[in-house]
């Protein structure tokens, strides 16, 4: 059997995390601070666990440099519950800012740019929200496409020109790192960053950030009003969602439901009920908290802070995609991205050109030499190698020795 160091998990999620942080938490599981009792026998309202959620608070407004006028909050249900949560919460804040009588009122406008398969389902729940209750209601809102590159089969995102933002619209929602089809909004380009300056005065921006959370600085981070992500890419195990939120839309939403014409929010899902609870008006997945705690200290400790990890980063995406672009002009893969600016940095897509026996042979070969969850998603197929922050640089050159070796 393979040990930890002879296996290179480029695993798109649950993903790998440093095995210093696996080790402590491990012995945290067993016996934490000397307490004879685990992490996850702990009560969540104790003075130990309330340490490690406020020590995770602090450390990640540091890492990130989260502004004072905004909350970190730990939820549930991932990044498809806040598909939900994000509608129901702006769709009551927009109400309490127009307290119109029901007989006035508008279904607000919902801008939707969708770049690959995580908005695009975003989107689709929005607009399964906000159809009308009954026979001859109106509807809760209209969600509209802003922008969309699905005709394209995702490969690249979409040019300044092609956004269509409505001034009335409510929210613009996009999703800052599409982890199947290999996506994401760079820094530095002027044609494909997303385009902060032509959004209209008072609508609210939202960000899926979940599968490029803390691997580099967030980009315009006070332009957004609510930025989350699951914590499986590189903050964590499964079942924890961190939320930046704007303290100003911390809302109480059952006050806008008695205005009508907004459907209600559970009570799980009120972010306002959550800050006001400090993340645990219910018990809180204790041992996802307690470990992206871990990480969150690794990274401020032995990482150069969030710069460095943005430096480790760019060299992997850089020689990752510098290795496949040599091996397609040999015609042996195809990069998926067609468009150079907008290819991910930590969900890198491509096919084995040819037959489909030759993409089961890379496959197979890769497994021997210790690459693992490296097939592509289920939907689209292909190959996928995701280089998270845990992943190391020597994993890629390893990994990249093998495709020239394949394509030889």
């Amino acid at each position: 059997m393979p040990t930890r160091d002879q296996v290179h998990n480029f695993a798109a999620g649950p993903s790998p995390l440093p095995s210093n942080v696996l080790e402590e938490a491990a012995q945290g599981l067993l016996n934490y601070q000397d307490t004879g009792m685990g992490i996850c026998e702990l009560s969540h309202r104790g003075k130990e666990f309330k340490a490690v959620i406020e020590g995770a608070e602090a450390d990640l407004r540091k890492l990130l440099s989260i502004p004072d006028n905004y909350s970190i909050l730990f939820t549930q249900g991932g990044g498809t519950g806040q598909f939900s949560a994000v509608v129901l919460n702006l769709l009551a804040a927009h109400r309490l800012k127009n307290p119109v009588k029901a007989e006035e009122f508008k279904p607000p406008i919902l801008d939707y740019v969708l770049t690959g398969s995580w908005s695009s389902k975003a989107y689709a729940e929005a607009q399964r929200l906000s159809l009308p209750p009954f026979p001859n209601c109106p509807a809760f809102a209209e969600p509209r496409i802003a922008a969309s590159m699905k005709s394209e089969k995702w490969t690249r995102l979409p040019k300044k020109s092609e956004y269509n933002f409505n001034k009335e619209a409510a929210f613009i929602y996009y999703c800052e790192n599409e982890t199947i089809n290999g996506i994401e909004f760079p820094h530095n380009s002027i044609s494909s960053s997303f385009p902060f300056e032509n959004v209209p005065e008072g609508v609210e921006i939202i960000a899926d950030y979940s599968s490029s959370f803390i691997s580099r600085p967030i980009l315009n981070l006070e332009k957004h009003a609510i930025i989350y992500a699951g914590a499986q890419k590189n903050l964590g195990p499964s079942g924890v969602t961190v939320l930046i939120i704007r303290n100003d839309l911390l809302i109480d939403t059952t006050e806008a439901s008695k205005l009508g014409c907004i459907p209600h929010t559970p009570i799980t899902y009120e972010y306002k009920i959550l800050s006001d609870n400090k993340s645990l008006y219910n018990t809180p997945p204790t041992f996802p908290i307690y470990v992206s705690a871990l990480v969150l200290k690794h990274l401020l400790n032995n990482k150069g802070g969030l710069k460095g990890i943005e430096n480790i980063n760019k060299q992997k995406a850089e020689l990752l995609y510098s290795t496949l672009e040599s091996a397609e002009k040999k015609n042996k893969v195809k990069l998926v991205v067609r468009d150079e600016n907008a290819r991910s940095w930590m969900n890198v897509t491509f096919t084995i050109e040819g037959s489909p026996e030759e993409e089961k042979k890379f496959l197979d070969g890769a497994e021997k030499r210790g690459f693992k969850q490296l097939k592509g998603h289920r939907s689209v197929g292909g190959i996928r190698a995701s280089i998270y922050n845990a992943v190391t640089l020597e994993s890629v050159k390893l990994l990249c020795d093998y495709i020239n070796e394949f394509c030889a």
